[in-house]
């Protein structure tokens, strides 16, 4: 899937010449960060990963003639997200799409604190503040547009996932409430809630996903989402499964997720 010569162009106009895109070595950042190559972007890409990074840059580089700068960094570290800061000084982003992230599941009480804790520095702490610092630049210059990753899980309680299911609630919540405060000074604010999507996710996770959808799926309806929604489901999966929940009452939400989420971790309690 690939965005429209008008869709690019929209894009570029709107946002302007470079993007900033957190964990961009795999998964839905990577694909994002391609799509937005190919429309033409400078991009300062993210991953903990330098090696990986520079994979993901000869591959962009192959196929566009843009400029990119690369960022390896853990932002469960306020280190990191200061270097991500540091790098785009003097650059005129006009897009930051905040990718990074991990899951954990299983039982909670039998879970790593240590690992849960990190776990809330980087979906939740990080996101923070990269988003109140970028929030202030593109304030300031007028124009911007911003792109959190949520998930469909962000809409109920999940067990044998509730700590990274309340991670990606905070993610949601954080989107709708500042897609209206920034609106006015010409910011546009994006939750990109997708379902299960097949990426290094579910292996760190230690989840089995039976259902899954590619990157490749969700980087257009995201990227085409931007300035014109607040939330975007991207792919036929999710919308097919969130939808599928919208007429039950909460409490039928959780028992529900309860099922699938048991169904994805059920080798860990064997």
């Amino acid at each position: 899937m690939k965005l429209s010569t008008k869709e690019k162009s929209r894009l570029k106009e709107k946002y302007g010449e470079w993007a900033i895109v957190t964990g961009a070595s795999s998964g839905i950042g990577l694909e994002l960060a391609t799509q937005l190559a190919d429309a033409g972007f400078n991009l300062i890409i993210h991953g903990r990963n330098l090696e990986k990074l520079k994979e993901v840059e000869m591959q962009l580089s192959a196929n566009s003639n843009i400029a990119i700068k690369l960022v390896a960094a853990d932002v469960s570290e306020q280190e990191g997200v200061e270097k991500i800061i540091q790098i785009s000084q003097g650059v005129n982003i006009g897009l930051l799409i905040v990718s990074a992230g991990y899951g954990t599941s299983g039982n909670f009480i039998e879970s790593s604190l240590h690992t849960e804790i990190n776990m809330l520095k980087v979906n939740c702490e990080a996101l923070l503040s990269l988003t109140h610092f970028f929030s202030q630049q593109f304030v300031s210059q007028k124009r911007g547009g911003i792109v959190l990753m949520s998930s469909m899980v962000a809409f109920q309680g999940v067990p044998y996932s509730a700590n990274y299911a309340a991670t990606k609630a905070y993610v949601q919540t954080l989107a709708e409430g500042l897609a209206i405060e920034l609106k006015p000074f010409g910011v546009d604010v994006l939750a990109a809630a997708p379902g299960p999507v097949k990426s290094g996710f579910s292996q760190r996770a230690n989840m089995q996903m039976s259902m899954s959808l590619k990157p490749s799926e969700v980087g257009v309806p995201i990227l085409k989402a931007l300035g014109r929604k607040t939330t975007v489901l991207p792919g036929l999966l999710t919308k097919i499964l969130v939808y599928s929940l919208r007429t039950l009452p909460r409490w039928a939400k959780v028992k529900v997720m309860e099922k699938v989420m048991g169904g994805m971790t059920a080798h860990q309690r064997q």
